[in-house]
């Protein structure tokens, strides 16, 4: 029996895929067989030390998901450098945690146009190329903040929980055509981003700890594995789903 969980000759994008979880799905998507094209703002000598361990099995172009406009170019111009794009994973991120109050409409909108309408539009863009080749894999990351109140991440919450309605739409949108649409939650997981938001807050990291099963904080590689499976074989009757992996903590009291 072939591998099911392998991803032998095909190609991801990811956005923000040279740092935190982007980096673990990089390294697991590798790890697979695939080959990775890891989409950030940044230029790239931000991240050549980083990222020169894959050799030619990772690349590495500059995009920044809130340039809306050039999301169309961009797409076209990797299908023309690299040929077919078989996975992309929508995980670009960043983090606003204010209380409502100090929380102004541009931090808001900050959020939402990366998580959500910078998914939408990359998305949007490389949907005609994956209905062309009647095969396709899209992974958007959501979050715990998509499924529970947590207090001073209002602009997080509501992108996130703006994936979950997309992911459910584009499966209908898109499933006749060999198109899997999914999504990941991932619980708490030990990343630069994470530890950002609860550095110097003992009480909210036990609170988190509280509620989770498994008593501890999950690894990058907990999602990167979760990836690789969603747009493997082995999950070639899953879409439309969003997979949590949080240590329980969705069950957790």
């Amino acid at each position: 029996m072939t591998d099911v969980f392998s991803l032998k000759g095909q190609t991801a994008v990811i956005t923000g895929g040279a740092t935190g979880l982007g980096l673990a799905m990089t390294e697991c998507v590798v790890q697979s067989g695939g080959r990775v094209i890891a989409a950030g703002s940044s230029p790239y000598e931000k991240y050549q030390e980083t990222l020169r361990p894959f050799g030619d099995r990772v690349s590495y172009e500059q995009y920044d998901v809130t340039e809306t406009a050039r999301a169309e170019a961009f797409a076209g111009r990797l299908v023309q450098k690299y040929g077919t794009i078989d996975i992309l994973v929508n995980n670009a991120g960043n983090h606003c945690k204010k209380p409502i109050e100090e929380m102004s409409v541009e931090d808001y909108t900050k959020v939402l146009d990366v998580h959500l309408v910078g998914a939408f539009a990359l998305t949007k863009a490389i949907l005609p190329h994956m209905r062309e080749n009647q095969k396709g894999n899209i992974i958007f990351i959501t979050s715990m903040s998509a499924y529970m109140g947590i207090p001073s991440v209002c602009g997080y919450s509501t992108a996130k929980a703006g994936c979950l309605g997309m992911i459910h739409a584009l499966a209908c949108e898109t499933g006749e055509d060999g198109i899997r649409v999914n999504g990941i939650a991932p619980g708490w997981i030990d990343t630069p981003m994470f530890r950002r938001a609860t550095d110097g807050d003992e009480t909210r990291k036990n609170k988190i700890l509280g509620r989770t099963p498994m008593k501890r904080f999950g690894e990058p590689a907990d999602i990167g594995w979760a990836m690789v499976y969603l747009c493997s074989e082995a999950a070639k009757f899953v879409t439309g789903i969003v997979l949590p992996v949080d240590g329980g903590a969705l069950n957790g009291f």
